[in-house]
């Protein structure tokens, strides 16, 4: 007897279509109008802090969209005007009607409380443009994508669009005497705790007195011709801020960053550079080398030696790291090893890059300090005095710099000239830092046993 395989199919289960509900608070939304209706002079705080598209339900947002337009004319807001607004446009019917717009006014709980209502329906406007921001990008992941990194800038750029734009009404104006007390208050406090209002200090003494540092948004660029030790310099600097606060090293050349770490061990332990690179070490230098590598892994430096990077890796590595670290200053070494894409000739690159580097720093609120290589004119001059006309391959990185520090030694020198040529918020000068070549590393000048 055959006997035959039954098969047996299971029922094929439905489908399941995953729905959502936008973030939304529309009782917010009803009591930030009925707000408005009890008290109309709300909307002076609202209009700055609200937008009609921040409300989710249609309806909503075009009665504050009439509301705002009657403020804007200075006529009066209230239940009898903003009806007539709405139908003069042939909107009362589609957003409810007189009935719905009086109901609005009973529905506010306090009208002294219309600012809280304001920011539940400002972040859940927030929230749901950041997920039409989420969506837009991953539609653009799926679509054909010419160039991945000016594609991942412009995604990020969503995502800080988002997040930026999304807190309106967080600024606000103040009247001079209120400026100025809080100034007076500030300086006061400085004045009894013997401080100086800086920004962050670079460690050399003279440089941060004619510029109390380095500040956010601002570019400053350090320009040498090579083997000045620009490098060194810049080195110096990262290794001096970043004890106590995050910094990013961006080295232009490939492979570097084993050469940066030798660099930074050698300055910050005194330990002879040539010995350290041999690992020819005494006795003594082999303990310090230890005592050093503590120190460097409580550094907060971050170093990225990815060759010729463009102004868009560049800002969306700066923009990942703030994020992450609070970043609080960009060193890149050097500018004119950058590249950028697309532009018609090397003059244009530089510019594009040096204003690039302005933006960044202006963007994310850090300083930017930039090395840069200056042409060979120098040495056709008497005296080795810089110009700002040096800096090679383009007049922009003088225009888009706020501060221009020159560097000039010679090969045996012990002693390196400073020329601050360039200072957009302060006075310029000259002064000096000493300089060893055993360890790669600039100190301030000691000058008869004192700085």
């Amino acid at each position: 007897m055959k006997h035959t395989r039954q098969n047996h199919q299971q029922p094929q289960q439905p489908q399941q279509v995953l729905t959502y509900a936008p973030p939304a608070h529309l009782e917010a939304e009803q009591s930030v109008l009925g707000a408005i209706l009890v008290r109309p002079e709300v909307l002076d705080t609202m209009a700055d802090m609200l937008r009609p598209e921040d409300f989710y339900r249609e309806a909503h947002g075009l009665i504050y969209r009439a509301m705002l337009n009657l403020y804007g004319r200075s006529e009066p807001v209230d239940l009898v005007t903003v009806s007539a607004r709405l139908r003069e446009k042939g909107k009362l019917d589609e957003v409810g009607g007189a009935v719905f717009l009086a109901g609005l006014s009973e529905e506010v709980g306090f009208a002294t409380n219309a600012g809280y209502y304001a920011r539940l329906v400002s972040d859940k406007a927030v929230l749901r443009r950041m997920i039409d921001a989420t969506q837009e990008i991953a539609s653009g992941c799926l679509a054909p994508v010419e160039n991945v990194p000016e594609f991942m800038d412009r995604a990020e750029q969503k995502v800080f669009d988002v997040v930026h734009a999304g807190r309106g009404g967080d600024g606000a104006m103040a009247t001079l005497a209120d400026l100025a007390k809080a100034n007076w208050n500030h300086l006061e406090t400085l004045f009894y705790q013997s401080k100086e209002d800086s920004g962050l200090l670079t460690g050399f003494y003279d440089y941060d007195r004619f510029t109390a540092g380095l500040h956010p948004g601002e570019l400053t660029v350090l320009a040498a011709r090579p083997g000045m030790g620009k490098t060194a310099l810049a080195l110096n600097i990262a290794w001096n801020v970043g004890q106590a606060e995050p910094v990013a090293f961006f080295s232009m050349e490939m492979d570097k960053a084993r050469q940066l770490i030798t660099r930074m061990v050698a300055q910050a332990g005194r330990i002879d550079g040539d010995n350290l690179r041999r690992c020819k070490l005494t006795q003594a230098e082999w303990a310090q080398r230890g005592q050093v590598q503590v120190a460097l892994e409580d550094a907060k430096i971050w170093i990225d030696d990815t060759p010729g990077l463009t102004p868009l890796q560049l800002r969306a590595r700066c923009r990942r790291l703030k994020a992450r670290q609070n970043l609080a200053l960009v060193i890149v070494d050097y500018l004119q090893l950058m590249r950028a894409p697309g532009m018609r000739g090397r003059e244009d690159e530089i510019r594009e890059i040096a204003y690039s580097l302005k933006e960044i720093s202006k963007e994310l609120g850090v300083p930017v300090l930039a090395a840069a290589q200056v042409n060979r004119d120098i040495e056709k001059r008497s005296g080795n005095r810089y110009q700002l006309s040096d800096l090679r391959e383009s007049g922009a990185i003088e225009q888009a710099s706020d501060n221009v520090l020159f560097l000039y030694r010679g090969k045996e020198d012990v002693v390196a000239k400073m020329d601050l040529a360039k200072q957009r918020n302060g006075r310029v000068g000259f002064f000096e830092l000493a300089y060893s070549a055993q360890f790669c590393r600039f100190d301030n000048l000691m000058r008869g046993g004192a700085l």
